[in-house]
């Protein structure tokens, strides 16, 4: 039994709507001795290489490194020669010809007190990437992406007095330095999307040819055992006016292959980590269950509102 009136309402529209998926696999990894792969980003170009990023760590821990795979003879492989980085769920994106990684570093405080924030390299290959911005703390799922028209948007996810327990606000920059924390804690906020004691958060961005930004995302809620669960999610943002469309479910654990979980509470978990749109498919890449990655062909949620 599913709490939270948004999940369990998303939930019954999407096994009622739903078309099966084209294909799904499991993406195997080497180089990584035991240690799990998972939370990617889709495949992104890189020095004439189709390469990956995933979240790297034991199932025991939640200490994680990004690195970086080329796949090889069908298994994605550790490029040893490649930098790694303190980060966890990383996002990669393209912005006026520089790649921007960016992910979650987990940190002590003076205090002793462990935090978290959003931190963000730029450099025109993986292995000339520098920081650049650190985001507030406390703040996960932070994106952005470069529309058509050069303008920057920039998602947030506040939590706590202004955000509950994670909801997605936006705002425009015109350039990679004029980003501030300031704007992020001020940005407005899409109200409406997630219900009281459910949080949602953005994970990857597709410009969309009317000037839109297509929003693949993740809705999350807990039942009444205190377990979470994890739905992959696209809306749609008209970043000039801030209008929106209503979050849709694309997918569900039970569409992905089973396998194990890294606790018993994280076992119906998908975290989305990015998609590739061609020829009127959407490849998902996710993580699932916090210790495996996939990829799912399933038909393009975009398309409807590119036409």
């Amino acid at each position: 039994m599913i709490q939270g009136t948004e999940c369990r309402t998303l939930l019954e529209k999407y096994y009622k709507e739903r078309k099966p998926a084209r294909f799904v696999e499991k993406l195997r990894f080497s180089g990584v001795g035991n240690k799990d792969v998972y939370n990617i980003t889709a495949p992104f170009h890189d020095e004439g290489k189709m390469i990956i990023a995933g979240r790297v760590e034991s199932r025991d821990s939640e200490v994680s490194v990004t690195t970086f795979f080329e796949k090889k003879d069908g298994v994605w492989r550790l490029m040893k020669d490649m930098p790694a980085f303190p980060l966890q769920d990383p996002f990669m994106t393209r912005i006026d010809g520089l790649l921007v990684l960016g992910g979650v570093h987990v940190y002590r405080k003076d205090s002793g007190e462990t935090t978290w924030r959003t931190e963000l390299y730029k450099g025109k290959t993986v292995k000339t990437l520098e920081p650049f911005f650190n985001g507030p703390e406390g703040m996960k799922d932070l994106r952005l992406a470069q529309m058509p028209d050069g303008i920057i948007l920039v998602l947030t996810r506040p939590q706590g007095e202004k955000g509950g327990r994670g909801k997605i606000g936006f705002f425009l920059i015109p350039g990679l330095n004029d980003l501030t924390v300031k704007m992020i804690e001020d940005a407005p906020m899409l109200e409406g999307h997630f219900a009281e004691g459910e949080w949602g958060g953005a994970n990857d961005i597709h410009p969309l040819k009317n000037g839109h930004a297509g929003i693949l995302g993740h809705v999350a809620c807990f039942d009444e055992k205190g377990d979470r669960h994890y739905y992959p999610m696209v809306f749609t943002l008209d970043p000039q006016t801030g209008n929106y469309t209503p979050v849709e479910i694309i997918a569900t654990r039970a569409d992905f292959i089973d396998g194990p979980a890294k606790r018993p509470d994280l076992k119906d978990i998908v975290f989305s980590g990015g998609g590739i749109r061609g020829n009127s498919q959407f490849v998902l890449y996710a993580g699932t269950s916090d210790t495996e990655a996939q990829r799912m062909v399933i038909e393009d949620p975009f398309e409807k509102y590119d036409k």
